[in-house]
């Protein structure tokens, strides 16, 4: 069970949140320790002393362990504490100041290190690390990752090679590294980029782009042996460019300069990255480098070069913006007229001439654009239709302000504006109902998803309570009973209880399960709400004659 920190107290167990709230605050962490970037360990003090151990990717605890008897539920209340004592800052959350006697404890692992270092003897921990080296090759992974920034010989090769070895010894013998492997690579790998970051702040810039360099290649190629699911191999991938991007704003020496631009357009060439993102953010990278003249043709030829639909309209794209920046406006002007049909390009020049009050050019590019992606990209218009009705509304437009708006709320799922709203303010009230009869027509000729959607939406606002109702009779369901309930219990409580008891009954009927019969046993909550207690007394009694042997059925019908 994955737990995303900003909402654990919606996802853990009221009784168990409530029990770990309760230790947090009778002080009952009697040691906390981060063992290693978001690993953390706790000694949480109950009837006896558990450890607690998180780890933490990205503000959500992926793994959580106690070593306490409890199996009852993915949490116990140990774990709670912990979580508590970690958000206690975000809650407000405060301790009393005095402390529960508890019995002697233990010491704890982190403290049983921390004593033995004091007084292990240096040639002792040599020998020590120097054996365990040879003969574990996850240590010394781990101890390369961490202290081989100190050697004299660094390299991309040097660590490309350190890198090869973590991953290489997650893959394991049948050569893929799963998704529990992909903790130790996370693990194992952080140290490279903590140590960039701290080359970066002393000017070290050299190893930057070492590390960086390595990491992408490695990564990237670990993508076609390794589950990514957890994105642990983009995180790496990502900060990679990050810290590349990074360099580009500093002040480097001329042949560090250039070897980083000759690496951006070389890895391009070969396409070591071809097929994902940063194949293209390369040349961004190679870029925000660019010295002289020839720098910018070989970065445009490059960007020339690129083949697909979606590639193609990137690289026009970002094509313009370095245009924009080394070359004249003729130039410029030629290569957007020549382009105009690549959305991106478009929108900015739509954008452009509606700030400038250029409405002529809005409405050509945008009737352009309607007719251009009319056929292959029809989900496109909603675009350029928004645009010709924002042109109608600076002009006061009445009649092309209600075609616009009208096309627009049939057709745009996403609206921008609020197009219902729109049509009802510039149409005159007599004229305003049967308006509506029309589209309601249109839309129910179209027998969509979204058609049923809208004409609810359109129910709703006009309070035409009695074709709601018609309308759900047509569509039951517990979600749609739900959806509508809060606009028709005034008026239909009774039939809204009938709906939900019939829909209930075979819910339980069709599904198993915990969850099944906690989702029902959710919607005859609902029911009691309307004023159902006889329908729900009556539902429970034919689940327990009909079930009894539904254990969790029978638990969850206890906690109505």
């Amino acid at each position: 069970m994955k737990i995303p920190l900003n909402e654990f107290e919606q996802l853990i167990d009221e009784k168990i949140l409530k029990r770990g709230l309760s230790y947090f605050k009778s002080d009952a962490i009697t040691d906390f320790l981060q063992i290693s970037t978001g690993e953390y360990e706790a000694i949480v003090s109950g009837t006896e002393e558990y450890t607690v151990q998180l780890e933490i990717i990205k503000n959500t605890i992926v793994e959580h362990r106690c070593d306490c008897p409890f199996d009852m539920g993915p949490v116990c209340k140990h774990i709670v504490a912990v979580i508590f004592y970690l958000q206690k800052d975000t809650l407000e959350l405060s301790q009393p100041n005095f402390t529960i006697p508890k019995k002697k404890k233990t010491t704890s692992i982190p403290q049983q290190i921390r004593e033995l270092l004091k007084v292990i003897s240096h040639k002792e921990l040599v020998d020590f690390v120097q054996e365990n080296s040879k003969k574990d090759k996850k240590f010394r992974n781990s101890f390369l990752a961490s202290f081989g920034h100190l050697s004299q010989h660094q390299s991309k090769e040097f660590y490309q090679k350190q890198i090869h070895s973590i991953l290489q010894t997650a893959a394991g013998r049948d050569g893929f590294i799963g998704w529990s492997d992909m903790k130790y690579v996370a693990n194992t790998t952080e140290p490279f980029l903590e140590n960039a970051e701290k080359y970066l702040a002393n000017a070290n810039f050299e190893n930057v782009f070492f590390i960086s360099i390595a990491l992408l290649e490695e990564m990237t190629e670990a993508l076609q042996y390794g589950d990514d699911s957890n994105g642990n191999l983009g995180y790496f991938i990502g900060s990679a460019m990050e810290l590349l991007s990074k360099l580009t704003h500093e002040e480097l020496p001329k042949d560090l300069k250039k070897n980083l631009f000759e690496y951006c357009i070389s890895s391009f060439k070969k396409k070591l990255f071809k097929g994902w993102d940063w194949h293209l953010g390369m040349l961004r990278i190679a870029s925000d480098l660019i010295e002289k003249e020839s720098d910018i043709d070989i970065v445009l030829n490059c960007l020339a070069s690129i083949k697909g639909e979606y590639e193609i309209e990137e690289a026009q794209f970002f094509t313009l913006k370095l245009l924009r920046k080394f070359r004249d406006e003729k130039e410029v002007e030629k290569y957007i007229n020549k382009h105009i049909s690549n959305t991106s390009i478009r929108k900015e020049e739509i954008e452009k001439a509606f700030a400038y009050n250029n409405f002529e050019r809005v409405i050509h590019l945008s009737k352009d654009g309607i007719k251009f992606d009319q056929k292959d990209r029809p989900g496109l218009i909603k675009i350029w239709y928004n645009w010709l009705l924002k042109v109608a509304q600076a002009q006061k437009d009445s009649a092309k302000i209600i075609e616009y708006a009208r096309f627009l709320f049939i057709h745009n799922f996403q609206p921008e504006q609020d197009y219902y709203q729109i049509l009802k303010d510039i149409i005159e009230d007599k004229n305003w109902h049967p308006f509506l009869e029309e589209i309601i027509k249109e839309i129910t000729s179209k027998r969509r998803w979204r058609s049923i959607e809208l004409i609810r939406e359109i129910y709703i606002k006009e309070q035409w309570w009695d074709r709601l109702f018609l309308r759900l009779k047509q569509n039951v369901s517990l979600n749609t009973i739900e959806q509508n309930e809060q606009y028709l219990t005034k008026d239909y409580s009774s039939e809204l209880i009938e709906l939900y008891s019939e829909s209930i009954t075979d819910y339980v009927d069709k599904f198993l399960g915990r969850k099944h019969y906690q989702t029902a046993c959710r919607y005859l909550r609902r029911m009691k709400k309307l004023g159902g207690n006889k329908q729900v007394n009556e539902l429970v009694a034919l689940f327990r004659e009909k079930y009894p042997k539904r254990k969790a059925l029978m638990d969850e019908l206890n906690r109505i």
